[in-house]
């Protein structure tokens, strides 16, 4: 009898405010780093507080969206502020996936993982396209740089 593989969970988490090109080749990465790809949209009042604007769709929409990509099979919309150590522990992922621009350490998301006894890798996913290009902050200044002249 085959015995039965345990799937590999991964988990990402992010903003994906206007989704463009650079999301789907992050999301592409992570699913690729396993079986399962979850992933936790950032809470409207996380975007106010991170980047210091409106978010331009509401977490409920970003969230909609996320679950239309083939590679994502689970959405969670994230509380506000910081991590929510207790959703990432019912998730229970074996891979957590950081973004090429994501402003953390990988260390200390360890660290603080291990204190939630959380024992999942940490990965950081490479670029795969032009930054310049594949960014939300971009894409809203050319917007406001076309059509507010």
């Amino acid at each position: 009898m085959e015995e039965k593989r345990k799937k590999i969970r991964v988990l990402v988490g992010g903003v994906f405010d206007i989704l463009h090109v650079g999301h789907i080749h992050f999301l592409k990465q992570a699913k690729e780093l396993g079986d399962e790809l979850i992933v936790i949209v950032a809470h409207d009042e996380t975007v106010r507080m991170h980047k210091k604007r409106e978010p331009i769709n509401s977490a409920e929409d970003r969230a909609e969206l996320l679950k239309a990509i083939r590679y994502v099979d689970e959405v969670y919309i994230g509380t506000p502020g910081t991590i929510d150590m207790k959703l990432v522990k019912k998730i229970n992922p074996d891979v957590i996936a950081i973004g090429p621009d994501q402003g953390f350490s990988c260390e200390r998301l360890k660290e603080e993982l291990r204190r939630h006894g959380i024992k999942a890798e940490v990965i950081r996913i490479p670029y795969l396209y032009k930054s310049d290009r594949a960014k939300t902050s971009k894409i809203i200044e050319k917007i406001v740089e076309t059509f507010c002249e």
